[in-house]
């Protein structure tokens, strides 16, 4: 059941980050353009997430390298709203 719990999130983030990079190539909004790699990494988060916790043993941990993911996936949201402010 975590399974398919761990793939419904990357699902979701993925449809996100699909979603907002199509609006912002409608709109060029560089908000959205930030968003859209936030989700996009993400996603990749979530799918390390599923390679962690279902794909691999449990002599494969890689919680170091996930947390790295969601912070460089945060960190263009964070550039964005700092920039967009100024």
């Amino acid at each position: 059941m975590a399974s398919l719990i761990y793939l419904l999130c990357a699902l979701t983030a993925f449809a996100c980050a699909f979603l907002i990079m199509r609006s912002y190539l409608r709109s060029r909004s560089r908000l959205l353009l930030w968003s859209g790699l936030c989700f996009s990494g993400l996603f990749i988060n979530n799918a390390m997430l599923v390679v962690d916790r279902v794909l691999t043993g449990p002599e494969v941990d890689l919680s170091t390298w996930r947390l790295v993911v969601a912070l460089v996936a945060l960190l263009p949201l964070l550039i964005g709203l700092i920039w967009e402010e100024a």
